[in-house]
């Protein structure tokens, strides 16, 4: 009696593959929505149009292209002072692996406060109140009830500083840049709006607030938003955690503490 032929299935929109003939284990060509990857797009693309591509399953325009590079320069690095980064350099300092670094930046830096899901969080935001300012305004004053979920409950307006009332200097720049590069009207009008919306909210708009507008200019839904923006502040991370790995705790760059009343200068 035969065997019933075993027919290979993938079910994906996203990814095909053409296996080699002697080898079914390895590819002989791959394509990405219907753009083949090795033969057309490896050396035409941009690491910026794979991305796009991969996510929103077409080609970015020139302008959606460039927002997107943009973007990725400004959250490569948030430097030590940022969880994320700070939680890599310290599994690097301790001895863990590289896979273990970078799981601490994305465990610490997943969250609302300065992470993906405040991203995802901001984002819904501009899907509920688009660029209406009475909007934002109701929003900032009386947030919506939030569903129970894994997530503590916030203590800030999703997009805004958690702690300082103004505008950091790099936010400030990053903002004025993406603002005149970004087709969509997001960033523009985030720009334009700032200081109602920081009197609204109580404090200024934050990098997260940043890259929640312009991953929404840029067509992308929340939960992909959210996704992005985890992978998008990894290199930082990894780069922290490979200098720290090699300089070791002794250099380790703890933050200042002044003690008001010091036992060890007390007995001196």
């Amino acid at each position: 009696m035969s065997q019933p032929q075993k027919v290979e299935k993938v079910s994906t929109r996203i990814w095909l593959e053409e296996p080699e003939p002697t080898n079914s284990f390895a590819a002989r060509n791959a394509w990405l929505h219907g753009y083949d990857v090795y033969g057309e797009m490896l050396g035409r693309a941009r690491w910026a149009d794979m991305m796009y591509l991969l996510f929103r399953g077409e080609a970015p325009t020139k302008a959606q292209a460039a927002l997107l590079d943009a973007l990725s320069l400004v959250l490569a690095n948030g430097g030590p002072r940022d969880p994320a980064v700070h939680a890599a350099m310290c599994g690097a300092v301790g001895g863990s692996t590289a896979a273990s670094c970078l799981m601490a930046a994305l465990a610490v830096g997943a969250g609302r406060l300065g992470g993906g899901r405040e991203v995802l969080s901001a984002m819904q935001a501009w899907e509920h109140c688009g660029l209406e300012l009475e909007a934002w305004q109701r929003h900032l004053s009386t947030p919506p009830a939030e569903a129970a979920s894994v997530w503590p409950t916030t203590e800030h307006a999703a997009g805004f500083e958690a702690h300082g009332a103004g505008m950091a200097g790099i936010v400030r720049q990053a903002l004025s840049y993406l603002a005149s590069i970004s087709p969509g009207p997001r960033l523009g009008w985030l720009f334009e709006q700032r200081h109602a919306l920081a009197l609204a909210a109580g404090s200024s708009p934050a990098m997260t607030g940043v890259a929640a507008a312009a991953l929404a200019d840029l067509g992308f839904k929340p939960a992909q938003g959210e996704m992005l923006y985890l992978l998008l502040r990894l290199p930082g991370a990894a780069a922290h955690a490979l200098e720290q790995g090699e300089t070791g705790h002794k250099q380790f760059p703890f933050f200042q503490l002044d003690l008001l009343d010091d036992p060890g200068k007390a007995s001196a």
